[in-house]
């Protein structure tokens, strides 16, 4: 559940706490006084799109933090976290921060360690189910409306198992795809790799090779040089007159004398000894190195053209030596698969056979079980619609079903389609949820549906019906219950407090009758501190929100206080 929601700087908000109560939270308030900023907060900290100018005025830079108990999470989080990188959670509180500034830097955080918007908004698919007053277009779509029903038929397992059946399905067929090609093409495909195949095999290129050939290029193309200069130095130190070690041997004997006269400068000639054996050490390896130096012409021109072939294959078939090599590996495994077009096709050909079967298999069993989903689904969804005002309507979920495998489903939206393969990922299925909210009226595709009011109405439904399926904790309701009143209205906080029996609730709403039954009843209000206006929050005792709720019914009299205590009652 979401504990603790903090907002600084973000539109009308300066400083705002928000803490929430488990079970069913209302929030209400006169229109423009700020009710849309909580959403819009939770939405910028679960990974949507920041919009600088919400920038309180005055300053530079705003942020969002959540923290969310998540001891009865179901999703992986802890796997997640580690995955990438992020710091566990302590006493199961999630904490969630997002900041960003008018300069245009983001940042955010989950606990406390850095990541990305992609990551935040993952995490924020698992904690949260938003519904704003247009989210119930949404069920207008046949895709959506599958998706339900699974849900609540928990068929999710079976309905992914059959999609990763067809996505095996789809990488079978795209490699059978590139076989597949006329003899023109299919000669000149096996042209190009053998030729490159022959080129890079021919090179007998080893790891790293480069790195050597170049360091052994720059010394023989250096070696005149080199050589040069370690004979000069090899001259300084030990072959003339006025050599070092010459010089040192002088030193030796002056030292040797000193100690004859102060046997206490010992110690120096014993220094002495270690610097002359220093410099003969040095004067061996510069001999050793001197010796090694070839100016070998032939040899430079070997290293050129084989730094020249190197440079050459990069060019073709990689930045680096190592993907020239895996290109020559890739394209030797092309080459044989091609080479035996006909044995490979005969393998591709029973795979696909194989897993058709498995498909057909599969898609059958998930027909089935949705089959036997279907009634009770249309009977749930019409108890909670009768609940809510449509005591005489109809709700039904209307089935098609391919009779072959090779059929295509009529999607509208062309979801669900496994990409190379004939099946659809999401099963032989396509559903269209049907609706008569008056008698003697025909049942019409959800979609027909003219009022915003009773799709709002038939959207809350199927939640409910939804809840004790649905893994995710907190959902969220704004302003959904918008064209609804009187005897509805009543049903719609109901169905609320149903809901949140099972999830925590935050509801956003203009009507009394949603805002009664509620757990916990904040308020939202304007006010004027030194010229600025701002928007605070308040969670009401009892008696506060008797004068909410009468406020929310028309005025503070008599009546409308009584109807407020009526309406807690």
């Amino acid at each position: 559940m979401l504990t603790t929601l903090r907002i600084k700087n973000l539109a009308l908000v300066a400083d705002l706490t928000l803490e929430l109560q488990p079970g069913c939270n209302v929030v209400t308030g006169e229109t423009g006084a700020g009710k849309s900023i909580i959403i819009g907060a939770l939405n910028l900290v679960l990974g949507e799109r920041a919009d600088r100018t919400l920038i309180r005025s005055g300053s530079d830079a705003c942020s969002v933090e959540a923290v969310f108990d998540v001891a009865k999470l179901r999703a992986p989080l802890k796997s997640f976290l580690e995955e990438n990188g992020l710091e566990p959670c302590e006493d199961h509180q999630l904490v969630l921060k997002r900041t960003f500034t008018s300069a245009g830097t983001n940042r955010q955080f989950v606990n406390g360690s850095p990541t990305t918007l992609n990551v935040l908004a993952s995490i924020g698919e698992w904690l949260v189910d938003m519904h704003g007053p247009h989210d119930h277009q949404s069920l207008l779509h046949p895709a959506k409306q599958l998706t339900i029903l699974d849900a609540f038929g928990g068929l999710d397992k079976e309905r992914e198992a059959f999609g990763e059946i067809v996505r095996r399905r789809a990488v079978l067929e795209n490699e059978k795809s590139a076989l597949i090609v006329d003899e023109r093409t299919y000669a000149q495909q096996l042209d190009l790799l053998r030729f490159q195949v022959q080129e890079i095999e021919a090179a007998r290129f080893q790891p790293d090779e480069d790195e050597r050939i170049t360091q052994e290029h720059n010394r023989a193309s250096n070696a005149a040089r080199l050589l040069q200069l370690s004979h000069a130095a090899l001259d300084l130190l030990s072959e003339n007159e006025s050599s070092v070690l010459t010089q040192a041997g002088v030193v030796g004997r002056t030292l040797q004398e000193l100690q004859r006269v102060d046997a206490g400068a010992g110690e120096l000639t014993q220094v002495h000894e270690q610097a002359v054996a220093a410099m003969r050490e040095l004067q061996a390896e510069l001999s050793r190195y001197a010796d090694k130096v070839d100016v070998d012409p032939a040899r430079l021109a070997e290293l050129e053209e084989r730094l020249n072939l190197i440079q050459s294959l990069k060019r073709k078939y990689g930045a680096t030596l190592a993907e020239v090599i895996a290109t020559g590996e890739e394209s030797k495994r092309k080459l044989a698969s091609l080479e035996s077009r006909d044995a490979e096709l005969t393998r591709l050909n029973a795979a696909l056979e194989k897993l058709d079967g498995e498909i057909l298999k599969a898609g059958q069993a998930l027909s089935a079980k949705r089959k036997k989903v279907i009634p009770q689904l249309a009977k749930a969804a019409g108890k909670q619609l009768a609940d809510l005002g449509f005591q005489q309507s109809k709700f039904e979920v209307e089935l098609r079903t391919l009779t072959r495998p090779s059929d295509t489903l009529s999607h509208p939206m062309g979801e669900g389609r496994g990409e190379g393969a004939p099946f659809p990922a999401t099963g032989f299925d396509a559903i269209e949820f049907q609706f008569c909210p008056n008698v003697g009226e025909p049942l019409k595709p959800l979609r027909a549906i003219a009022s915003s009011g009773e799709m709002a109405r038939v959207m809350l439904a199927l939640k409910t019906v939804l809840a004790a399926e649905d893994e995710i904790p907190v959902l969220i309701f704004d302003e959904v219950d918008a064209n609804v009143g009187g005897e509805t209205a009543n049903a719609v906080g109901e169905k609320m407090k149903q809901i949140a029996a099972n999830r925590q609730v935050l509801c956003i709403t203009h009507l009394p009758q949603v805002a009664a039954p509620a757990d916990a009843h904040f308020v939202v209000t304007k006010q004027v501190r030194d010229g600025r206006t701002i928007s605070e929050i308040e969670l009401l005792d009892a008696k506060s929100r008797v004068t909410e709720l009468a406020r929310m019914l028309g005025g503070q009299s008599d009546a409308a206080r009584k109807h407020a205590e009526a309406l807690l009652r």
